[in-house]
């Protein structure tokens, strides 16, 4: 695997064609360029080591790392974007919570208040222009303890994209994020625990777009868009 040293860790690349590029992103790195230009993004690095124009198709929170996907054309990234709005990619994270969560299906209003850079619960959805429905299913995959107590793994499987959404969710639900300050996590030695784990295509929908060397790569290797964690608290859990 090819890699791109940052000074956040380094950019692991999963797969490249012509027209795609997947990797994996170390937290801390932002996903975007910021609006005021002053911080490199990964899309910078990208860049650099194809020696073209790397195009967003989706977005990471700062503190979260994990597998993402990028166009390296702009035909390509309108294809991505068209099939991410319909639906058509699929994404499984990893968080470290507070307490012994025990999982289920998560359904709240969201309302994202741009000038707090936060996204609240919102009991009538009516009421308040902007608010969105907000779907995720998360169950336990183990339990242990650090030093703010009793912390369990999740997977969570998101069925809509909202900001902040996990991370509002299970702490509106009891179980804020280990690290997690703006939502009520605890132990900053940790950072926001929460992990892009794996993300799936419909290949179909691939193929009909033109990318069919994308597709066949994930038809030939399901693992092919994943990657786990290391480190704390990650390895509470091994």
């Amino acid at each position: 695997m090819n890699k791109i040293e940052t000074k956040y860790g380094d950019v692991i690349i999963l797969y490249e064609d012509d027209r795609v590029l997947s990797f994996v992103k170390p937290p801390f790195l932002l996903s975007q360029k910021a609006e005021d230009g002053k911080e490199d993004s990964v899309i910078e690095y990208l860049s650099a080591y194809t020696g073209g124009e790397v195009y967003p198709v989706h977005r990471l929170d700062r503190t979260t790392g994990g597998v993402m996907v990028a166009a390296k054309t702009s035909a390509a990234a309108s294809a991505l974007s068209q099939i991410i709005a319909d639906g058509g990619m699929h994404k499984e994270y990893l968080a470290a919570v507070h307490g012994n969560a025990t999982g289920g299906k998560l359904e709240d209003m969201l309302f994202f208040d741009r000038r707090k850079n936060k996204s609240f619960v919102v009991k009538d959805g009516k009421a308040r222009r902007g608010v969105k429905k907000a779907l995720l299913e998360y169950e336990p995959l183990g339990h242990a303890e650090c030093v703010a107590g009793e912390v369990t793994l999740v997977k969570v499987r998101l069925m809509t994209g909202r900001t902040h959404q996990i991370r509002v969710q299970l702490a509106h639900a009891g179980h804020p994020l280990l690290g997690d300050g703006k939502y009520g996590g605890r132990d900053n030695k940790a950072g926001c625990v929460l992990w892009s784990r794996r993300i799936g295509f419909d290949t179909a929908a691939l193929r009909k777009r033109g990318l069919r060397a994308f597709a066949d790569a994930l038809r030939a290797n399901e693992e092919l868009l994943s990657a786990l964690p290391s480190g704390y608290p990650w390895d509470l859990f091994e």
